[in-house]
């Protein structure tokens, strides 16, 4: 007689994100660059013209052949940014912009913070990859929030979370050291003002949980952020300047949502999202599910996924779906 497998306790279960709304750009041809999350939940997208899109997306060779992104646009390009909650709200143009591989925040008074993800820095300084915009497009100020930028988030009072990645930690494009000066991004995590000066430090070498080699996971919700970092993949809330964190299960996760406490962890290209408690000095896992489109579907490849507070965006070329921690069994 064939004997029955036994069910995994592994399984995970089939989870439905809800279509919250389309996401069109506000001139026909435009193409999406890129889109965030801002502080209200609101999508914030930047758009150009299918001509222009290789102009912010371009690359150059390092030695060994190895394919770097450009710190700065190839040219300047007109882009548009849009911002839908849901439905589009506002459309600020700005021209001549510079940026390559750029994200988009929104800030107080209509104004917009644009951050690109890599910055050289120069013999005679580095290149200021973050320009805040005013609502009419006008470039206001523009600053160095370093290289390896993988994750921004403003918040309402205007304070800007940056994640780094292991470029940006560790250096490269000149932040090497050499002159005994670190790299912005040394920390992993950092917080700038209003005015996008450093106002806070992750104590990498200064806290239970070890050093940020890679800020994979960033939620802000209000003024409290939210990590979950290679190597060990704890889960870290600051708050107040103040750290608190739990052992996870050693889950790789590319973006975390909680109310607190309880906590779910998303694992991109397995789409899978991970459930738990965060009780005493670890988070105590209670479900692992598959999150999938509202028909059942599996997510498409360019899916992008945000976590804020405890609402996890799902953005698709053309739509945005929502699910909330309330929605996790």
């Amino acid at each position: 007689m064939k004997k029955r497998r036994r069910r995994s306790t592994a399984q995970e279960t089939a989870l439905p994100v809800r279509h919250h709304a389309r996401i069109a750009a506000a001139r026909r041809g435009d193409v999406r660059v890129s889109a965030s999350i801002g502080p209200g939940g609101e999508v914030i997208a930047l758009w150009t013209a299918a001509a222009d899109v290789r102009a912010l997306t371009s690359s150059m060779t390092g030695p060994g052949g190895v394919a770097f992104p450009d710190p700065r646009a190839a040219r300047p390009v007109t882009a548009r940014v849009t911002v839908h909650s849901p439905a589009p709200t506002g459309v600020t143009t700005l021209h001549d912009f510079p940026l390559a591989y750029p994200a988009v925040q929104p800030l107080p008074d209509g104004r917009v913070l644009a951050v690109g993800a890599r910055a050289r820095r120069h013999p005679d300084g580095p290149d200021r990859n973050a320009i805040i915009y005013s609502a009419d497009g006008a470039a206001l100020a523009a600053e160095t929030l370093g290289d390896g930028i993988g994750h921004v988030f403003t918040t309402g009072t205007g304070h800007v979370w940056v994640g780094y990645f292991d470029e940006g930690v560790y250096g490269n494009l000149g932040w090497d050291g050499t002159d005994g000066r670190e790299p912005v991004g040394a920390c992993g995590l950092a917080r700038f003002s209003p005015d996008l000066k450093a106002d806070w430090r992750f104590p990498s070498n200064d806290n239970p949980w070890g050093v940020i080699d890679d800020c994979y996971a960033l939620n802000v919700d209000a003024e409290t952020a939210w990590t979950c970092y290679y190597s060990g993949f704890p889960i870290v809330r600051v708050h107040d300047g103040a750290l608190t964190g739990w052992h996870g299960d050693g889950t790789v996760t590319s973006a975390l949502i909680t109310d607190g406490s309880r906590i779910a962890l998303y694992s991109a290209g397995r789409n899978r999202l991970t459930a738990g408690q965060l009780t005493g000095a670890r988070m105590r896992s209670t479900g692992r599910y598959r999150v999938v489109l509202p028909n059942g579907r599996d997510l498409p490849g360019d899916a992008l996924a945000i976590g804020r507070g405890p609402d996890l965006h799902i953005l698709t070329s053309g739509n945005w779906y929502r699910l909330n921690l309330h929605d996790v069994p």
